[in-house]
């Protein structure tokens, strides 16, 4: 099974904690980190996944339920994330407006996130902030959080890595001017997060709320002809 390399250090810290417990002679020593290990190397799991094929989609950045989705333009509340609004770094492409996706991931979900479609990365951002549940509203803004901006043949796409109450800690592997491909791996939030994602506002939402989604692999909308 193919594990995310950030999980190692807390798999070997627990794994050796078990060892020691074991060596120590304590049977009852040895239940808590052992069943800590196994869930590390549980939650630390990177399953490969099958990218569908074809023009004009957006897969799923993320596993989990999708619990927002909301046209957002330069007059709604909360407005077009900077980055979008052509701030520092940014680009400009409030013309047309968005639709946001928001999808909670569970301490139980694979916790590696991907790219929605191809793109080379404008710019990534790293906003600090607070670190309420993540499935509430606002925690978006609110919480810390790592903005990306991919540009697309789409215009501007912006995920958001979201730190939640027990996840404080989003990685972005990738760096500013790296091409993505759709699908491809490109960070991961530790133990419990939410990621949102800003597509183009003609893109037609194959998703509900209370969906169940896997990252590169549920198709979330399509382009509209």
């Amino acid at each position: 099974m193919k594990l995310a390399s950030e999980g190692y250090p807390y798999i070997i810290i627990f794994a050796a904690t078990t060892i020691v417990a074991l060596l120590l002679g304590g049977k009852w020593m040895v239940i808590a980190p052992f069943v800590i290990t196994v869930f590390m190397v549980y939650f630390f799991r990177d399953p490969e996944r099958q990218i569908p094929e074809g023009d004009n989609i957006f897969v799923s950045p993320a596993d989990g339920k999708v619990i927002l989705i909301k046209d957002v333009g330069k007059d709604t509340h909360p407005p077009i994330p900077p980055l979008l609004r052509g701030g520092e770094g940014g680009m400009k492409d409030t013309d047309r407006g968005f639709i946001e996706i928001s999808i909670f991931m569970s301490p139980f979900n694979v916790h590696v996130n991907r790219a929605p479609c191809d793109g080379k990365i404008k710019n990534i951002q790293h906003n600090k902030g607070k670190f309420i549940a993540a499935y509430k509203d606002g925690a978006s803004f609110k919480n810390e959080n790592i903005e990306l901006t991919l540009d697309t043949k789409y215009g501007a796409i912006l995920v958001r890595q979201v730190a939640g109450y027990i996840a404080r800690r989003a990685v972005c592997r990738a760096n500013t001017g790296d091409s993505l491909k759709r699908g491809e791996r490109y960070g991961i939030i530790k133990f419990s997060s939410r990621l949102d994602v800003y597509l183009p506002k003609d893109t037609a939402i194959k998703v509900k709320l209370g969906d169940k989604v896997k990252a590169g692999e549920t198709v979330i909308g399509v382009i509209k002809n």
